[in-house]
Formats: structure tokens, C-alpha cells, sequence
């Protein structure tokens, strides 16, 4: 079994496609398909069932999928630790709850950038359950994501902190009001979804509507046009705020604080280029 053949069956198990496989790995699709065959051979037992709408792993892929992910991860870092030097380079794989990334990952990484411009920069967003789980199955280097956080393979740097803030269209100050219009949020594993959630249920109100969004552009705009009202970190509504067209409310205490951590795996092995992140945070305290 060659390394090569695992990271061929990796990409199709999560792309769940030969095709979308190939694209990714920038290879020709025939031979994607040629080596699950042979290691399907070579294992003597089906890795995958095969159907219209795509690839899923059987029990046995399912297994081998977990020990792939252990291997090429230990490969990949085996190569990260031959690269430590005090000049970063190579990938740094990032992840970021969206507020964070819209409002301040782009100033941190473009000094990080021109700090450490051999670095090979890349940046996901997502909800902070997805992202601790692409962390966990070593997708991700690190993620900027909402804290307290308890995993036992999880370390984590505090970032920063915020204030979630309610917001409504300009001109409305009746919060009991306010909240029996639909919430507007990003999907399940949104945070700020949960402790409306929470919010809600304390201030008797059992029955309520959530509507979901993709970005935050969508959700700013539905709650300045009326749709709705949603919760958000003080530092995302800024602008918005402060050009009219949303209003904001402050939520009792226990609501209100937001922790921001950077979360890694505990048994990483370092590469100069998360080293200097990780040092970064630690020693200023917040990166922003």
C-alpha cells in the first residue's frame, strides 16, 4: 500500500466522487478510478459503495479512512519538521468563523503575509463546530473559533474578546417586540444561534422563527430591510451601524460576552509558520 494510493482513496472518501476527486488532486479521472481498484484488489474487500448520486464508504473504508488520515497526516508532518527555520515557508492552512474573517483576518494576514511572504497562505470560513471538526481530522492547521472549547486533543490561544449585540432596523427600541420577529442567523452550528436560543427561551418567548443565511452581507441586509433581527459581535454591525442602517441593542450581561481562541491540535508538530502565529497571539495578547 503506497502513500500515493491513500491520498487518492482520502479524496475520493471526502469528495465522495472520482470526478471532483481527480479535480482536486489534478489528476486524469481514469486513473483515480484505476488506483481504488487496485487497492480494493490489494485489500481484497470493497472501500466504497458505488450509485448514482456518488461514492460512500463501506464499513472497511470507513476504518481504512481513519488510518489514512493518521498516516498522511504524520507524513505531511514529518516533512513540516525538517522545514523548521527562522524563515516560515510552505502551507498554513487556517480556518475562521465568518465575523472574524470579514472584519479581522484581513489586516492580520496581510502583515503576516508581508512578514512571511514564503508562507503559503490559505483561508476557510465556516461555523465553529465545522471548523473544530476539520481541525480534529487534521484539515486545518488551526481555526480562529467561539470559546470556551473542551476537547481533550484541542490547545487553544485566547484571541480576543467581543460583544454580542442584538440588531434591528433603524428606529425600533422595543426589545420584547423586537424579539418576536424571525432571527436571522447562519445555520446549525452557529453560536450566536444557540445563545439566541438560550435568550429567548429565558425571556418566555417559546415560539419563534429562524431564518437561515450564508453570509454575513445577507444577514445585515434582511435585518436592514425589516425581515428580521439577529445577534452579532459589536465588530461586525460596526460600519452598518454607524451608516444607518441597522440599530443595536445591548443583551444582559450573561449573554453578552464573547470569547474569539485559536484552536490547534495538541499532538501537531509545529512548522515554523504556525509556530510564528501561535508566538504572535501569545505575545501581544490579541492579534488585532
Amino acid at each position: 500500500m503506497e502513500s500515493g494510493d491513500l491520498r487518492i482513496f482520502q479524496a475520493v472518501a471526502r469528495e465522495g466522487s472520482i470526478t471532483k476527486a481527480a479535480q482536486m488532486l489534478n489528476y486524469v479521472q481514469s486513473n483515480v478510478t484505476t488506483r481504488i481498484q487496485y487497492l480494493e484488489t490489494q485489500l481484497k474487500i470493497p472501500l466504497f459503495r458505488r450509485s448514482n448520486r456518488g461514492m460512500t464508504l463501506t464499513p472497511a473504508g470507513v476504518n481504512l479512512l481513519e488510518y489514512a488520515d493518521k498516516i498522511l497526516t504524520l507524513m505531511d508532518e514529518a516533512v513540516k519538521s525538517t522545514q523548521y527555520s527562522d524563515h516560515p515557508a510552505g502551507p498554513l492552512r487556517i480556518g475562521s468563523i465568518e465575523t472574524t474573517a470579514v472584519i479581522h483576518l484581513t489586516p492580520l494576514l496581510t502583515e503576516y503575509h508581508s512578514r512571511y511572504p514564503d508562507v503559503n497562505l490559505s483561508l476557510i470560513t465556516g461555523v465553529t463546530h465545522g471548523l473544530l471538526q476539520k481541525v480534529l481530522d487534521y484539515e486545518l492547521d488551526g481555526a480562529f473559533v467561539y470559546g470556551p472549547i473542551d476537547y481533550p486533543d484541542i490547545e487553544y490561544v485566547a484571541a480576543f474578546e467581543e460583544e454580542l449585540v442584538l440588531i434591528s432596523e433603524p428606529g425600533k427600541s422595543d426589545i420584547r417586540e423586537l424579539l418576536t420577529k424571525p432571527m436571522l442567523f447562519f445555520d446549525v452550528g452557529c453560536t450566536h444561534r444557540r445563545r439566541a436560543e438560550s435568550f429567548l427561551s429565558e425571556s418566555g418567548l417559546t415560539s419563534y422563527k429562524i431564518m437561515e443565511f450564508g453570509t454575513l452581507e445577507v444577514i445585515l441586509g434582511g435585518v436592514s430591510a425589516g425581515l428580521g433581527v439577529s445577534m452579532l459581535p459589536r465588530s461586525s454591525i460596526a460600519k452598518a451601524e454607524e451608516a444607518g442602517i441597522i440599530t443595536s441593542h445591548r443583551l444582559p450581561e450573561k449573554y453578552r460576552d464573547l470569547q474569539v481562541w485559536f484552536v490547534h491540535r495538541r499532538d501537531s508538530i509545529y512548522s515554523s509558520a504556525l509556530l510564528r502565529l501561535l508566538q504572535w497571539i501569545e505575545q501581544e495578547g490579541t492579534v488585532f
